[in-house]
């Protein structure tokens, strides 16, 4: 498999719980030697760009927070280009730091859009409930991602996609998703490296957001056996990766 640029996965496939990948440094470092430029795309949606690049280095990485594109960090890019600045934002305090950051201000009243990402404990009855007021208001529904579980310290975890679909019901209403799966994603972190989607392959352990997602975008998709990766899901999904590895570690002996 001739490949010019790689997206990765972070969560998953970078570490899973509290646990680097083993060989997983070593294999971005022959992507170093190699002279392939990579990024690194997530759907978490819980942390800031910078504390994913703090956690990271916790972990024994060394990735500058310029080389990973969060859906935050997109979705903050994507509103502000749009007009839409006054947002109801369901986030951690941590993750609202970036739309912050990109001029995006936090209302609780006349919201351009709602925003939901995985605000763990912040997801609470009141709050979603507030969202729904917002939409029937006729607020955008803007959804980070609609991953429906991913895999925590002590197991699988609620993603913000239940809660999406939730708002969906509600209001009636179809949430824009900007993280994975979106092609726009996907084109987003391609045009920082330069690359097109028939050059680039996806790194990732979600069947359905990454593999699927990279693939509908004319990408290559690249299974591993980390994180989230569960046979069974990949065989109901009806998608056929490109390629299949046990984690990050063995991707230079195929590419």
């Amino acid at each position: 498999m001739t490949i010019g640029a790689v997206l990765i996965d972070i969560d998953g496939v970078l570490y899973v719980g509290d646990r680097p990948v083993a060989g997983a440094d070593r294999a971005l470092s022959e992507l170093d030697r190699r002279g392939i430029p990579y990024r690194f795309v997530s759907n978490t949606t819980r942390r800031s760009r910078r504390s994913v690049a703090r956690r990271l280095q916790e972990l024994g990485y060394t990735i500058p927070d310029t080389a990973i594109i969060t859906a935050p960090v997109a979705a903050a890019a994507h509103l502000k280009e749009g007009g839409r600045t006054r947002c109801f934002l369901l986030t951690t305090p941590d993750a609202r730091r970036d739309f912050e950051e990109a001029g995006i201000v936090a209302v609780e009243e006349d919201a351009d859009a709602v925003v939901v990402a995985d605000a763990a404990d912040g997801l609470t009855y009141a709050s979603m409930n507030r969202a729904f007021r917002l939409l029937m208001d006729g607020a955008d529904l803007v959804a980070l991602e609609k991953d429906r579980y991913w895999m925590g310290p002590d197991g699988l975890m609620l993603s913000a996609g239940p809660f999406v679909a939730a708002l969906e019901y509600a209001a009636g209403k179809e949430a824009e998703v900007i993280g994975k799966p979106s092609p726009a994603f996907f084109i987003r972190a391609l045009r920082e490296i330069g690359a097109g989607p028939d050059e680039a392959a996806m790194v990732g352990d979600d069947i359905v957001t990454d593999i699927g997602g990279a693939r509908a975008c004319g990408m290559k998709g690249i299974l591993v056996r980390t994180g989230k990766y569960r046979r069974e899901a990949v065989r109901q999904s009806g998608i056929t990766p490109d390629l299949v590895i046990e984690s990050l570690a063995d991707l230079p002996d195929h590419i």
